[in-house]
């Protein structure tokens, strides 16, 4: 499906270029020059994720004019996988806006979603009018906050782990292969290659081994001892006052930024309140039946995109 007003002169339509080199670095080039956000090391990381589907305009020089990728995010809302895609990547450089340009490129990647049977559509944004026409809704986040609980005796702390060493990128990469969703409510079932990036680039997050358990727990710590739990990797998930114990005993307040149903299920509860996520960057959502979570929600951090 093709936007009926779109001024491409002069630029070629490509697809699935993340494989032929030139058009990679031309593509992290228009990232960086709009964002600042540079996603070259996902080169060291792997490579990109092999289900993306880029769809883009390149001038005659090889510039990656526009581009707006898709790619494979399921996802578990309310007990149930979803087969679903993510949106990311979405520029259009300065000097050729306006042209509908990137109108056409939503309406290609909407049809090729359709077309490969995604039963829902995510994406985060700070324009979320620009996807309205198709059908995405906004999806409310809220953040988890409260003290932290009592802790359990006898927890060995946790290792520290560094992702730019191959052994702990090894380690890290298992655990996210073998990983559980981190709630049954909302969260994602694989999506590791924003996680690592996100680790990568962000000297803020700190990646914990906690060897008992066999989970990576991702977590910031302010210098006010309040602890912000980002995401937690494994094939079970331990109770919040376990992964507390193991990587930050000192914190004194705990900021969940995911729903809680599974790692506060061990009995002890938690006097904790669900507050909007009030951030300039929205999470949006199509689907097929127009199901939205319910509940209060959150995406976890290390899956943004």
């Amino acid at each position: 499906m093709r936007g009926r007003s779109c001024d491409s002169n002069g630029l070629v339509l490509r697809s699935d270029y993340f494989g032929d080199p030139l058009a990679w670095r031309a593509f992290c080039d228009l990232l960086f020059d709009i964002f600042r956000f540079d996603v070259s090391p996902l080169t060291v990381l792997g490579g990109p994720d092999p289900t993306s589907m880029p769809t883009g305009y390149f001038d005659a020089d090889g510039r990656c004019i526009a581009n707006l990728s898709a790619f494979s995010m399921p996802v578990m809302i309310d007990g149930k996988h979803i087969k679903a895609a993510g949106w990311q990547s979405g520029a259009v450089r300065p000097e050729w806006r306006g042209r509908g340009l990137f109108r056409d490129l939503m309406q290609i990647t909407f049809g090729r979603c359709r077309a490969a049977g995604f039963e829902a559509i995510l994406l985060t944004t700070r324009h979320p009018a620009l996807y309205q026409p198709l059908g995405f809704r906004t999806v409310p986040q809220w953040r988890f906050s409260g003290p932290v609980p009592a802790l359990p005796g006898g927890i060995p702390p946790a290792r520290r782990l560094d992702i730019r060493q191959p052994d702990d990128l090894a380690l890290i990469r298992e655990a996210l292969r073998c990983r559980q969703p981190v709630s049954d409510r909302f969260a994602v079932l694989d999506q590791s290659h924003m996680f690592l990036l996100n680790a990568w680039l962000s000297p803020s997050i700190s990646l914990h081994w906690m060897e008992q358990e066999h989970c990576v727990v991702a977590s910031e710590l302010t210098n006010d001892e309040r602890l912000s739990l980002l995401d937690v990797v494994g094939a079970a998930i331990p109770s919040l006052g376990t992964l507390i114990g193991a990587t930050a005993a000192m914190a004194t307040h705990v900021d969940v930024q995911f729903p809680t149903d599974r790692i506060c299920a061990d009995g002890q509860p938690w006097d904790a309140r669900a507050d909007p996520d009030e951030g300039a960057t929205v999470l949006m959502m199509w689907s097929r039946h127009m199901a939205l979570p319910h509940g209060p929600v959150k995406l976890s951090p290390m899956a943004d995109f």
